[in-house]
């Protein structure tokens, strides 16, 4: 996996992009640099699965750098049902927040965007795989922020 900056001025198409999600396309260029290149970001691969077929092998999207923030903080308006709901009787302690960049340039085949219903094996330092589960996933100008639940049991 590389770890190199990309361009650092928007071509037309990242420009479309950003423009169609409302956000600026210098700003969002620079924070998928900044994530692509940062030493505490993990290399990781995503998968999609099979929305019509949940037993099909998962596609296999291509390969990311996923920047960990650290532990889910529900918003602070959230009423105790909305977390209830939002936390499904999973242990609150197994969701974080990440960005996550593809590594591929936005132009190429190769290039996606990690959508809520993915999954990210993510390569720890030591060399050991864990399983993540995108539950939620925002464009903004600092990256793509998602919310994932660590899946103990698909640990590898």
């Amino acid at each position: 996996m590389s770890n190199g900056k990309q361009a650092a001025t928007p071509d037309a198409l990242w420009v479309q992009m950003c423009e169609a999600a409302g956000l600026d396309p210098q700003k969002r260029l620079d924070a998928r640099n900044a994530i692509l290149t940062s030493p505490q970001a993990l290399d990781c691969t995503v998968y999609r699965p099979d929305q019509n077929d949940l037993d099909a092998e998962e596609e296999d999207l291509g390969d990311a750098r996923i920047l960990l923030l650290g532990a889910f903080e529900p918003p602070a308006d959230w009423s105790e049902t909305e977390r209830a709901e939002f936390y499904d009787d999973a242990d609150p302690q197994a969701f974080f927040e990440a960005l996550i960049e593809c590594e591929a340039k936005p132009a190429s085949k190769a290039f996606f965007i990690a959508e809520a219903g993915d999954y990210a094996a993510v390569m720890s330092p030591a060399g050991k795989v864990q399983m993540y589960y995108l539950l939620e996933s925002e464009e903004t100008d600092e990256g793509l922020r998602c919310v994932l639940l660590r899946d103990d049991e698909l640990d590898a």
